[in-house]
């Protein structure tokens, strides 16, 4: 049968899951065989690079942009992303047309010398790349040292292995996708812990104006995600928000009304700033602005200054 989608998609493992996930709700949806797909894997700059943090490298970015190159070129009809690493300006000519349910947005601990944060013994190392799951920790126990960890989520378990620290924390969503929600030793509550904008949702990017595309996604696009994401995204584009700003915020939809909690937060844990506000699931992005704004009102212009 002749191709009739081709799904561009990371190497991760992590990364094929989500886009295995993406053809098998297309075929479901659409009645249509395995044959009809295929999912072509590109190399990113953010998968090449492995030896410093994002935010010195580029930012986000790096895990989009030649699978966004090859989409805006036609050789990829759709490319599927982990929605947290997707920046909040996309190329001309691309949008994110669908999102697939929300998993769960909560963050794990995998731990090795204790089971949870608070167990962990003085000057324990815990290992993340993550600036926000940083400030977190750091904000928690000040006293445990945080060091950089890059890789996919197998290169991480690996290094905890090894021992090159003690724990790491890793979203609960993708180890569920991965079937490893047994090495969770401490799922994290999101009040204390809130995930980053996007977390848990995969999102579906396409070409503007491809109307076949756009048809067919239709199908699987579940609506309740993509407001919740359109809140989160606005957040985090009206804060200028990048690898280098430490950005938390998760909406919910409930009976047609969103809820949203937004957090900025210093790298080193120490100031903090909190916004809740609900409103009509319809205004998600207008709800999410009007969060960024407030929640700048109260830490002042020069919150992020002294972090870049």
């Amino acid at each position: 049968m002749q191709t009739i989608l081709r799904i561009g998609t990371r190497g991760s493992p992590l990364a094929l899951a989500q886009a295995h996930e993406t053809q098998a709700r297309l075929m479901a949806a659409h009645d249509m065989p395995a044959e009809a797909f295929e999912v072509v894997v590109i190399s990113t700059s953010g998968d090449r690079i492995q030896d410093r943090p994002l935010s010195e490298a580029g930012g986000k970015g790096l895990f989009t942009k030649e699978i966004e190159e090859a989409l805006l070129a036609g050789r990829i009809d759709i490319a599927v992303h982990s929605s947290k690493d997707m920046p909040t300006q996309l190329p001309d000519g691309l949008e994110l047309s669908a999102f697939l349910p929300r998993e769960d947005a909560r963050d794990a601990f995998v731990g090795k010398a204790a089971k949870t944060i608070a167990e962990l013994p003085r000057g324990a190392k815990v290992g993340s790349s993550s600036l926000r799951r940083q400030a977190l920790i750091r904000r928690m126990r000040p006293d445990l040292d945080v060091v950089m960890f890059r890789g996919n989520v197998q290169t991480r378990l690996r290094k905890l292995d090894e021992g090159v620290a003690a724990g790491t924390i890793l979203a609960y969503a993708g180890l569920k996708r991965l079937g490893l929600e047994h090495v969770v030793t401490d799922l994290i509550p999101l009040d204390v812990f809130p995930p980053a904008p996007g977390q848990g949702a995969i999102g579906i990017e396409t070409r503007i104006g491809d109307r076949d595309v756009e048809k067919m996604l239709a199908a699987v696009h579940d609506v309740p995600t993509g407001q919740a994401l359109a809140c989160e995204r606005a957040f985090l584009a009206a804060l200028d928000g990048s690898c280098r700003t430490p950005i938390a915020g998760y909406g919910t939809i409930e009976a047609g009304k969103l809820s949203f909690a937004g957090l900025i937060i210093s790298p080193d844990g120490t100031q903090s700033h909190t916004v809740e506000l609900q409103g009509p699931a319809q205004d998600a992005a207008r709800i999410g602005g009007e969060a960024a704004r407030s929640v700048r009102a109260k830490a002042g212009e020069k919150f992020f200054d002294g972090w870049l």
